[in-house]
Formats: C-alpha cells, structure tokens, sequence
C-alpha cells in the first residue's frame, strides 16, 4: 500500500489530520491498534477550544458539534464556602464549548468512512522505517499478516504509549516530566450537572471539579491518593465525599445517580523534544501531556493538528517546506505556554502531601489575588480559552 501521509492512532486528533487533509486532495492511511468501539468506549474530555471548534468546521464535522454543544461564557472557582466567576466572553470575547471527546471521535470516524477514508482496525506490531530519509515506510500486521506501507511522512498520533516516540533516538529527544503526588477519581452519571458552568473547588480536603457532558450527564472528579483503587470507593461514598468539597449552597443542589463509569487517572506534566525527527511528526499525547486541570489535553493535540496541517498544506500545495521545518518549533512554543497553565492551576487548587502553613497561606493569597484582580482574571481566560495558534 502506498500514501502521501501515514497516520498512526486512530483517535481524533489523528482522525482530525486526515479529515483535514482528505479536504485538500491530499492521501492518508490511519493505522489504529483497538476496534472503533473500543475507541469510541474511552471516555475522555469534553472541554473544546475556539481553535478546536474551527478545526472542527473547517473539517467540514461540526454539524452536530454545533447543534448539540453547549457553550460556557465562563466558569467558577470556589475556595471553602467562598465562590467567585471569571467571565470569558468579557475578558477575551471567546468562550469554550461543552462536547463530549467521544461524540467528536464518533463524529470523524462518521466523516471518514462516508467519504472512504482508509482506517486499518486491529493493528499490532507497527514499526516505523526510514523516518529520518525521504522514503519512510511502516510495516504492521493484521490478524497475524504482514503489512507495509511506503508514505512521504508519518503522523505519530498514537499517545503517551505508542511507537512514534519511541522510534526518534534517544540521543536525539530530551524528556521533561513532573509526576503529581495524587490522582482523580471521575464518576459519570445520568444526572443533570449542578451548574450551568464549570465549578473548580479547592477545599480542605482536597480539589473537586463539577463537569458535565450534556444538560442530562454530568462528569465529577475528586482528589484521591495514588494508592486507591476504584473499587476502593462505592457511587455512595463518592457522593458524599464530592459534598464536602463543594460550598454548601452547590453541595445542597447536587443530584445524584448511579454511575456510569468510574476510574482513577493520575496527574503527569510531559514534553518531548523535538516533535519532529525526519519525516516522523508526534502529534497530542505521543509528545506531551498535561494535568486535566485546565482542560488543555486534547486542545493541545488540536494545536498540534492546526501545525502539521497547514505545514502539509504548504509544502503539497506550494512546494514550500518552512511549515513542516518549522513545525516543531512552533507546536512547542504553545505546548510550554498550555503546560504552564496546567501546571499552575493544578498547583493553585490541589492539596499537596507536603504543604506546610506556609504553603496554604500563599495558595489562598493566590486565589484571592484572582478573585480580585480582574487583569489576572483576564490573563486565566486567555489561557482557558485558548492562546492563539
């Protein structure tokens, strides 16, 4: 088999690159190790960025998106029983949308194979060959066959645990990591959400965080300790323990339910250097990895796309090869800004093992600092809603 773009991962960000570049004339192959439904099981965010959304429309996948999505103007913080709302429509003129990741995935893969866009299921032993020439190719197989694909250039869109990451030489990438000393334990049910917007709350007993998915399914985390287990914690006691973290008006509208799924992930900050080696581009998590306290996991593999996207499009359509000699300098000037914010939003709501009273004070002094100060209120929305690309 042979293509232009090969892109291994069939998640939506590698999904969103071939439905982008299928629009422009331009051939992909997507590789992907599960079956759709495993893919379309995951549950994951569902916090979109203006640029996500763009690139949805532009996409040509947003109708539902725009039908269905609910849109956030802004969100709020609480600390104990005191509550405060930053505004983004009035700080930025943008605000976020509210549409589940596993909608988005099942809106793309729809696109993909109405137009017969080449998705192989089932793929295990990928590797990749010649990255670093003008003629990589990929040999994989399928229900235990050999399989090998010649392509101009590798999409690496296949996570933290993929091959593309590892293919690049250690002598060439550099890793940076920060492991949290804590986890989220997130419960979904069918049960309306508590607020019209995102509550974020810093309590004594640690962070919670009231999401929704839709105005009928709601999404909620809790700080928990690394070494819990889901089966540690009944739907009961994850009610309860959500109640004392919440100030007490929002904790007496909670409505609860029988969950829908519950699991724990751990908090991570990641980057690797650089996102390009030859003709291989890691794209989303196979190159960095935020804390979800921002809602920036899947909005930095959209950055991601948006580079590589318009590098393709520049050196297929122009002859012209300074996108993709640039694309990695460019996607990690943004990563570095995305993870700062992460990074110190999980710091400025989390409760950490080793925190002395030294360390509370100053972490209230900062959230009052933002509760009052409408410049840094301002400078939190820019970054929740998005830095521009």
């Amino acid at each position: 088999m042979r293509t232009q773009v090969a892109i291994i991962g069939g998640g939506p960000s590698g999904l969103l690159l071939s439905q982008l570049l299928h629009r422009k004339g331009i051939d992909t192959v997507v590789l992907e190790r599960k079956t759709r439904d495993y893919v379309l099981g995951r549950i994951r965010a569902g916090v979109l960025e203006t640029g996500f959304v763009d690139l949805m429309r532009e996409a040509g996948v947003a109708e539902r998106m725009d039908a269905e999505c609910i849109i956030h103007d802004g969100t709020v913080i609480a600390f104990g029983e005191k509550q405060f709302r930053i505004d983004f429509r009035e700080a930025t003129g943008e605000s976020v949308v509210i549409y589940g990741q596993t909608e988005l995935t099942r809106d793309l893969y729809d696109a993909r194979e109405a137009v017969g866009g080449k998705i192989v299921f089932n793929v295990e032993d990928v590797v990749i060959h010649g990255a670093d020439t003008d003629a990589p190719h990929l040999t994989y197989s399928v229900d235990g066959a050999e399989k090998r694909i010649d392509c101009e250039f590798v999409a690496g869109c296949d996570g933290f645990h993929g091959v593309s990451r590892q293919t690049i030489p250690l002598n060439v990438r550099r890793e940076y990591e920060k492991v949290y000393p804590f986890g989220w334990l997130g419960l979904l049910s069918d049960t309306p959400p508590v607020h019209e917007e995102l509550i974020y709350s810093n309590s004594e007993r640690g962070f919670a965080l009231c999401s929704q998915r839709s105005w009928t399914r709601s999404r909620y985390y809790i700080q928990c300790s690394l070494s819990d287990h889901v089966e540690d914690w009944t739907d009961q006691m994850f009610w309860n323990e959500l109640r004392r973290r919440l100030p007490q008006d929002v904790a007496e509208r909670l409505v609860t339910g029988k969950s829908i799924e519950k699991s724990i992930a751990p908090l991570r900050s990641f980057v690797t250097e650089p996102m390009r080696w030859g003709r291989l581009f890691l794209c989303g998590d196979a190159a960095h990895i935020v804390p979800p306290t921002g809602a920036k996991g899947l909005n930095t593999a959209a950055s991601d796309i948006h580079y590589l996207y318009h590098g393709l499009l520049q050196y297929y359509e122009e002859g012209d090869s300074e996108g993709i000699d640039r694309y990695s300098e460019k996607a990690l000037a943004r990563i570095w800004k995305a993870e700062r914010f992460s990074w110190s939003t999980t710091n400025l709501l989390h409760r950490f093992p080793d925190q002395n009273g030294f360390d509370l004070k100053m972490q209230k002094a900062d959230i009052d600092f933002l509760r009052e100060n409408r410049e840094a209120q301002s400078v939190f929305a820019q970054n929740y809603v998005g830095l521009p690309f």
